[in-house]
This record gives C-alpha cells, structure tokens and sequence, in this order.
C-alpha cells in the first residue's frame, strides 16, 4: 500500500501555502476583547487570492471549472487555512458545492457551480438544527406548495450566512425523508438574527417561514444531506489538525526558548512528556482523519468497508474534538501566563479550538453515533 500523496495533492498543498503565507492571525480583532463579532465580513481579499488560485473551484469538476480533485485535496487546503486562523467560509462553501454537483439539478448546478469556483458566489450550510444538539434536518420542515416547496422553521449558528448568498438548509417532508434547499439569502420569508460564535465570527439564526423553494433547488436525493454533513464533519476535523500542529509548533518554540534555573524549560522531563502526549494525539488525529476523507471519496466510487463511511467519520471527529482541547490546554499550561497575554495569538487559537471542538457535535455525541453503528452492523 502506498500512503503518501499524489503529486497533485501535494500541489494544492503548496498553492494553498502560498495563498496563506501573508494571513497573520492578530490582523482582526481579538474576540476575547471584542463585544459582539470580530468583523462584519469574512476576509474578501484572501477570498479572492483563493479564488486566483483555483483553490474554490478545487473539488468541482472540469466542466463547471474546477480541477476535479476529492475530499482529501479539500481536507489538505482546510489544514492549512486552520495553521493561520483564515477567516474565510471555505469549509462550508466548498462542501456544499461538492454536494450540489453530486446531487442537484442540471439547473441548479449551471447557477451555483461556475461562480463558486470564481468566488463571484459565496456558499454556506445551516447543520446545527434548533440548537446544536439536535439532527438539523428535523429543525425545519418541508411541504409541497403546487409545483414549489415551502420552508418552515429555525437553523442556529449558520456560519457567515449573514455575508454568503446562497443557503443549503437540510428539512424534512413529515414521511422521514431528509431533503437539501438551497435558498439565497435575500428569498422572502427567510429572517436572520445575529449570532457570534466562540471564535468571534458573525454567524446567525435563521428563521424560516414560509420561504418558497423552487423545485429544482430541492435536492430530495436522501445521500444528499447526509454527504453533506459527514464533509462538513470531516473538513472540521481538518482544521482541527491544522490548529493543533500551529499550536504544538508555538509551544515548542515557547519552550524550547524560556528558561528556568539556567535550562530551556523544555528539556524537563515533565514538560517535555506533555509535549509528546500532545504530539500523540496529533498523529492519531491525522491518521482517523485521513481515513474519514479517503472513505468518503471511496465510499463516492462504490468501495465499501464494514461499516458505512459515517463511522470512519464519527472516529474521525472523536480524536478531532477530545485531541485539539488537549492540544491548546497543554499549550496555555506550557506557555505560563504568556498563553494568557492577548497581544500574544495563542488565546485566539484557543478560542478557535473551542468552536471546533463543539462544532457539529462534541466527542461524547460521536461516540453515540459510533455505538449505533456498531449494533446495527456487527463486525464478527
């Protein structure tokens, strides 16, 4: 077996490197010191450099202008992004895009596709249902209304939904059928609230009544929503590798530097087992995520395995949730009262970390899912 990376995967890689070598974690403000949200908008200008670099269009195919590649190219480009702190929707805009083109119609396909990978469209998911805990595909229902659909309920903590202009909002018909609408952000009857996130960005609720959807922006495919959330998931474990490795890196730095009774404090043996711990978790949250993502392209291609690709992911977000809260605890117990400085970026990834950690579910949740997954499909 060969483990290592295509050469174009490595490519993407170096792109996105070169596209966030200029992102400094400090150039908005702190969201420990800031009331309400860090920015009233993601960062455009990065935006456009990802855009320039075709690292939107990265998982579409070559006919809406994309480069064709998989969920692992996606996955390396968000473990970038998460080492810089990127405030841009790439995770949520990318993935649904994914979805669309596997699952929408010809129509809708032609209107989303080619400006999301310009950028000229900017894409989100509402995946939180009512209120983070719930599934969200039960938080909002569907029902026919002549030809169209119409939407009614309430999505929470819709990442920059209030900056984005097109919606995907999973619902359900009443008959246990989960459906995808993708809505745009001015459509009549959709109302947003201001939410902030632990991070410090501007998400919102939103409040659905009566929204009329137009039957070819109904994707009633049952894979569509649940493709939808496993990438989202997955993609979240990315960036929550990115952080953590960022944060490792700083901590090494910090200790290797600071010294106490004349040594670098990170030659005690007590300091330097807390740092190989954490490097410990980084691995085992490598080696699960890249598991996830490779299921979800095999999964795409009819490869199958003993169980379906939700429990790779369930894994997956397990490490990723339970790993980063180790990695950035250690980090702060390491850096002293330094991790605590706000001109210092280490708070920033903390609060980052916590977001991640609790987005689309805690460990305690997947490890549910998990254990559902294992009763109805026994591996002896």
């Amino acid at each position: 077996m060969d483990f290592t990376f295509t050469e174009e995967q490595r490519a993407v890689v170096e792109a996105a490197r070169a596209a966030f070598a200029d992102v400094a974690p400090d150039s908005v403000p702190s969201p420990a010191l800031t009331p309400g949200s860090v920015a009233d908008d993601f960062d455009r200008p990065l935006w456009a450099r990802l855009a320039g670099s075709d690292l939107l269009g990265l998982v579409l195919a070559e006919e809406h202008g994309g480069a064709g590649l998989d969920a692992i190219a996606l996955c390396l480009v968000l473990r970038e992004a998460a080492r810089v702190l990127a405030r841009v929707p790439l995770l949520e805009h990318c993935a649904t895009a994914m979805a669309v083109q596997a699952h929408g119609s010809p129509e809708l396909t032609a209107a989303l596709l080619p400006g999301a990978g310009r950028g000229t469209l900017v894409l989100t998911a509402a995946a939180h249902g009512r209120s983070g805990h719930d599934p969200a595909e039960l938080a909002v229902t569907a029902r026919p209304d002549g030809d169209a659909w119409l939407l009614e309920g309430t999505q929470t903590a819709v990442p920059w939904a209030h900056t984005a202009d097109w919606i995907a909002v999973p619902a359900h018909t009443g008959e246990g059928e989960a459906v995808l609408a993708v809505i745009p952000r001015t459509a009549g009857g959709l109302a947003l609230a201001e939410q902030v996130s632990t991070s410090g960005e501007r998400f919102a609720e939103l409040a659905l009544d009566g929204v009329r959807v137009e039957p070819t922006h109904l994707i009633d495919d049952p894979q569509a929503w649940e493709r939808l959330r496993q990438l989202l998931t997955t993609g979240t474990c990315a960036l929550a590798l990115g952080l953590g490795e960022r944060v490792l890196g700083m901590t090494s730095q910090y200790t290797g530097k600071r010294e106490q009774f004349g040594f670098p404090v990170a030659t005690f043996q007590a300091v330097a087992v807390q740092a190989a711990d954490r490097y410990i978790d980084l691995r085992a949250m490598e080696v699960t995520l890249w598991q996830a993502a490779w299921r979800l392209d095999a999964a795409t291609g009819g490869a199958g395995g003993p169980l379906p690709s939700a429990g790779d992911v369930a894994v997956a977000k397990i490490w990723a949730s339970e790993g980063v809260r180790r990695v950035v605890q250690t980090a702060q117990h390491l850096h002293g009262g330094f991790g605590a400085d706000t001109d210092y970026p280490l708070h920033r990834y903390h609060a980052w970390a916590k977001q991640l950690e609790l987005q689309l579910g805690p460990a305690a949740a997947h490890e549910e899912a998990l254990g559902d997954l294992l009763a109805a499909y026994p591996l002896a």
